[in-house]
């Protein structure tokens, strides 16, 4: 199948558009479906995209709050990442941590990242994986809370864990 583009190249990617509740296929070469994305980008860049998730349904007191927060490390503030869609080095995630947990959330359901298992690793240690972080979040949870009983309980059982593993 020819892009539908230029009707040179091979096509290999596929784009469904939706506009106006009207669905288009499109058939593109490579060439053409990075100039596209190139166009798509620019009438709805991904600035635009965090922007509107980061401000949508906070309250605008505060809203008016961390539009003022600043990273202590590039100097970035929370109002130019909105308007370029991108942190400036990794201090910025702890210097806007109370506006990136949500905004992580709502982009990728969780606000901590657990990683991916290689393709081999066995259902159970996968499993086994899953659980040690788990642990870890809770672990954390507790030293947070000053529940110390409980974080040294949770230590050895992640410990355990690890050893067996």
């Amino acid at each position: 199948m020819l892009c539908d583009i230029c009707n040179k190249n091979q096509a290999t990617v596929h784009l469904t558009e939706i506009i106006d509740d009207q669905m288009n296929e499109l058939h593109l070469c490579e060439a053409c479906a990075h100039k596209k994305s190139i166009q798509m980008e620019q009438k709805f860049g991904l600035s635009d995209l965090l922007a509107g998730l980061a401000e949508f349904g906070e309250p605008q007191e505060h809203t008016e709050k961390i539009a003022v927060l600043k990273c202590s490390n590039c100097g970035l503030t929370y109002k130019e990442f909105k308007r370029i869609g991108r942190l400036g080095c990794g201090q910025c995630y702890s210097s806007f941590r109370v506006s990136l947990a949500p905004l992580l959330r709502k982009i990728h359901g969780s606000s901590r990242h657990i990683g991916k298992s290689p393709y081999k690793l066995t259902a159970s240690k996968a499993n086994k994986k899953v659980g040690i972080v788990e642990l870890q979040m809770k672990l954390q949870e507790a030293i947070e809370k000053e529940e110390f009983e409980e974080a040294a309980r949770l230590r050895d059982k992640i410990r355990e864990l690890e050893r067996n593993s």
